[in-house]
């Protein structure tokens, strides 16, 4: 498959038709379990001694087929589905970190990830420190002898922050140290990070990836291009494994020891499976990822030019806007489109964004993005509202910025709607105007 194209690896990647009967589409295997040849065999799979499922909580051969395409279209040595793109970072921290041990992460990203470095892993001893990702100085001035991982998103949720990768990657690589990044908003379409250096790609595929709103899920893409025995940071990978008969993985499996790791460890022990269903739903999704994306990026620019230019819109960022701050490295990196959410302010602060969003009638008012209908959400007051005050400045978070997931709608249709709902968020600013 690796002389295979996107849109090809999009539809073919892990896959042939069913041995059995023929089936063209991927199979939906809804089984917890499977049957043992003989005790023999059972012990020989328990043992990791031949390949086979024991257990949908550890494999399953729907969701095996959706690791090996996003493998592929990744270009890493091995996938991980997860439950949701929360497991799969957690999982991946899991299987690097442990008590005492330091990260240094993107102060400007989803605020769940935020949560998780900031409350829930320093409740089991893993210290972060939070850094602005387009700040390289700052993120090789914040590593530490103990730190075990760079993270960051490529592309910053909401704030649309660019992490330059390749620079990024060239400080961890000389710290010893992996860097691991989340490219939900991108989709291997936009960027594949491997090839510019990152160690290990997070996915939320309930996103772009799936692009349907009906099925979540999440992914770690192994780039098995990091060198785990290169010093004693990693003992999770170059020390006797408690689980299988005390193997030391980076000598078993080489570049897939991380992924084998969560396998036998994350997906073992916490067990974020995803269910062959959603599997399924997301192998869908993909198969017309490179088309969708296409879509999103051309509707993504005429809706730019839409707000750019309207009188209701205080402001616009997008990194493909001339004054972005990260235009350069955006369009550096990702000459093929800079995403399709946009942020933007409309006048008259919260009360005429509030008065934007429930005006909608085509646009969805809710919590995802990357769905083929628009959506419009207010981050402040929704997805970012259990961050402190310090950690949504530094998120970039106003409290007028509204989030823009740019859909597959016929974009005149959109901006007819945007045309109406800014209508109705002019009158609030208009008379607060008028009442101060």
């Amino acid at each position: 498959m690796a002389e295979y194209k996107f849109d090809t690896l999009s539809l073919h990647a892990g896959q042939s038709p069913d041995a059995r009967f023929g089936s063209r589409a991927v199979p939906i295997h809804q089984t917890t379990s499977y049957v043992f040849d003989s005790t023999e065999h059972a012990a020989a799979l328990f043992n990791m001694e031949v390949g086979g499922h024991i257990y949908s909580r550890l494999t399953n051969p729907t969701v095996a087929v959706l690791e090996q395409r996003l493998a592929a279209l990744d270009g890493g040595v091995a996938a991980i589905a997860t439950a949701s793109g929360m497991s799969a970072l957690f999982v991946t921290v899991l299987a690097l970190c442990s008590a005492g041990d330091h990260i240094v992460s993107s102060s400007q990203m989803y605020g769940a990830n935020i949560n998780l470095f900031e409350h829930t892993l320093k409740r089991y001893g893993i210290e972060t420190t939070f850094v602005p990702p387009n700040d390289p100085n700052a993120i090789s001035q914040a590593i530490r002898p103990n730190t075990k991982m760079v993270f960051g998103e490529v592309i910053g949720n909401p704030g649309m922050d660019i992490m330059d990768v390749p620079t990024v990657a060239k400080i961890t690589e000389a710290a010893g140290i992996p860097l691991v990044v989340d490219a939900t908003f991108n989709t291997p379409w936009m960027i594949k990070p491997i090839e510019l250096g990152a160690n290990v790609v997070i996915h939320s595929l309930t996103k772009w990836m799936g692009g349907h709103g009906i099925a979540l899920g999440g992914a770690v893409i192994d780039g098995g291009n990091f060198d785990w025995g290169q010093n004693d940071k990693f003992p999770t990978l170059t020390t006797p494994h408690f689980g299988y008969q005390g193997a030391i993985l980076w000598e078993e499996f080489g570049p897939a020891a991380l992924s084998v790791r969560i396998r036998t460890e994350g997906m073992m022990n916490v067990g974020p499976c995803m269910s062959p269903q959603n599997a399924f739903y997301i192998l869908q999704g993909l198969e017309t990822l490179g088309l969708r994306m296409e879509k999103h990026m051309s509707n993504t620019a005429l809706m730019l030019d839409f707000l750019v230019n309207h009188e209701q819109i205080a402001w616009v960022k997008h990194p493909s806007l001339s004054n972005h701050p990260d235009h350069e490295a955006a369009i550096r990196l990702m000459p093929k489109g800079q995403g399709s959410i946009i942020a933007c302010g409309i006048k008259g602060g919260r009360d005429a964004g509030r008065a934007f969003i429930e005006g909608v009638q085509l646009a969805s008012h809710l919590a995802n993005v990357g769905d083929a209908k628009t959506l419009v959400i207010h981050p402040g007051s929704t997805t970012h509202s259990h961050l402190s005050a310090d950690a949504m400045a530094s998120a970039g978070l106003t409290d007028d910025l509204v989030r823009i997931s740019v859909g597959l709608e016929d974009i005149k249709d959109l901006k007819d709607d945007f045309k109406q709902s800014l209508r109705a968020a002019s009158k609030v600013a208009s008379a607060k105007g008028t009442a101060a």
